[in-house]
């Protein structure tokens, strides 16, 4: 951490419901997180759906997006779409506050488990989940180019 960290250290985020509006900023940082990025158009398509649960972090009211983290809802269940954390806001623990502000959104709603898949190789990912609590229960191999997804779950 410098100095300038140090005497003036950035805000913390805002987390709010992801919007419609959203889709731009939400497909930029997903196709900057992924190889294999979604347009924004699939962002609007999936926000608008009724069983789509979306939470953003931003940098203030109007700042720059952070990170966000977007569910499909199927009371009890949940299953994570995607979550990405801008290159800028990793290493800050966002991720973790994020998904964990999404996580008890869901929980109020009623669901009591979620299911996410990740990339084998996906390091940062694997440690993240690990500590929020989720298990792996699967394996399907060669899911991504070459690479197995592992699939995870989390009782709560």
């Amino acid at each position: 951490m410098s100095l300038i960290d140090y005497l003036f250290p950035a805000a913390p985020p805002l987390f709010r419901t992801a919007q419609g509006d959203d889709a731009p900023a939400l497909a930029a940082l997903h196709g900057a997180s992924f190889a294999q990025g979604w347009p924004a158009e699939e962002f609007e398509r999936m926000l608008a759906e009724r069983a789509a649960r979306g939470h953003v972090a931003a940098a203030g009211r109007k700042g720059a997006l952070l990170g966000f983290v977007l569910s499909h809802v199927v009371v009890p269940e949940a299953e994570i779409l995607s979550i990405a954390v801008a290159e800028s806001a990793r290493g800050r623990g966002i991720g973790g506050v994020l998904l964990t502000h999404h996580l008890s959104r869901l929980a109020a709603e009623g669901v009591s488990i979620s299911f996410l898949e990740v990339e084998e190789g996906n390091v940062a990912a694997l440690k993240l989940y690990a500590r929020i609590g989720y298990q792996q229960v699967g394996r399907r191999k060669g899911y991504y180019r070459g690479t197995d997804a592992l699939l995870f779950r989390r009782d709560f």
